[in-house]
């Protein structure tokens, strides 16, 4: 019978900055139930205890969710699947899954959002409405997270923040209601100013949330640009399409260093900073944005077959 033991090797890579490598420490990283099925095993690519989220796409059958957390959940892993409101017919199936939830992979933790389609499946529109059931608070939730849109939310509004800027305002309050362990995660970005500027403005309206700053793993340039649009992401675009027009840098894959030292630059500047910590969108494969988080600042742990 083949033991694997499983233990911490720090990497011989070093970090390319202090600045990057005190940012970095700690992230999370998003995984999709087919994504997940790619990887063997995810101790031998994450530092242990990183958290990670199961995006939840419109269509992907819940027990396919439910799989991917029993298995992030057996090798070690907090998990925090994403509840996409428009995604859930009604209460009684958000119950559902919040019990299944809990009985394949002891869930606790839950990122709230609307979701991704543009007409609601049922009773829910938005992630309030999820927060209004009642559910988190009397299944005894220990972290929720809500979504962030520094460059705004087309969806919500199609000119300026007034009802993204709302919706946070009711979400700050319902921090202060709630036993939960709340925090912003924001959407992708390339463009660090942006993102600052954005969390500086939502902090002077009265947010005390952490914010944990969403960026994308290594990847071609043409998959970044193609996901930066269909996310809508709008600063960002300028940064890709400048790049893009660099040839040397439009012949190797796009590496989150700038942003990141940009996001460090500022916390460090600012330690008051709502900005707590990056979330990684591995949209160039999950081991690739691994890789270079761990060998920029995060722990590797590595399998051993012994």
């Amino acid at each position: 019978m083949t033991i694997l033991n499983f233990g911490p090797r720090h990497t011989d890579a070093k970090p390319k900055s202090p600045a990057i490598s005190g940012m970095i420490e700690g992230y999370s990283i998003e995984v999709m139930p087919r994504t997940a099925a790619k990887v063997e095993d995810f101790r031998a690519i994450l530092p242990e205890g990183t958290r990670v989220y199961i995006a939840h796409i419109d269509g992907t059958p819940i027990e396919d969710m439910l799989a991917t957390a029993a298995r992030l959940h057996a090798e070690g892993f907090p998990v925090m699947p994403h509840f996409p409101a428009r995604s859930i017919p009604d209460k009684a199936t958000l119950e559902d899954w919040i019990k299944r939830y809990r009985d394949a992979a002891d869930v606790r933790q839950a990122l709230l959002l609307g979701g991704g389609i543009a007409s609601p499946r049922g009773a829910f529109e938005s992630s309030i409405q999820l927060i209004e059931t009642g559910l988190f608070d009397r299944y005894s939730f220990t972290h929720l997270h809500v979504a962030g849109h520094p460059e705004g939310n087309k969806d919500i509004d199609t000119q300026g923040s007034a009802n993204v800027d709302a919706a946070l305002m009711f979400k700050q309050d319902f921090s202060t209601r709630t036993d939960a362990q709340m925090a912003i995660a924001t959407q992708f970005a390339f463009d660090a100013e942006a993102v600052i500027a954005w969390a500086e403005r939502i902090r002077a309206m009265g947010v005390t949330l952490p914010v944990h700053v969403g960026i994308a793993g290594p990847a071609k340039l043409q998959t970044l640009i193609q996901f930066a649009l269909s996310c809508g992401v709008g600063p960002s675009i300028g940064v890709l399409q400048k790049r893009a027009r660099d040839i040397t840098k439009l012949l190797v894959p796009y590496e989150p260093t700038e942003v990141v030292n940009g996001l460090a630059t500022h916390k460090a500047q600012n330690p008051d900073s709502l900005i707590a910590q990056l979330h990684v969108f591995p949209l160039g494969g999950i081991k690739a944005a691994a890789n270079w988080m761990n060998e920029n600042g995060g722990e590797a742990v590595k399998a051993a077959v012994g």
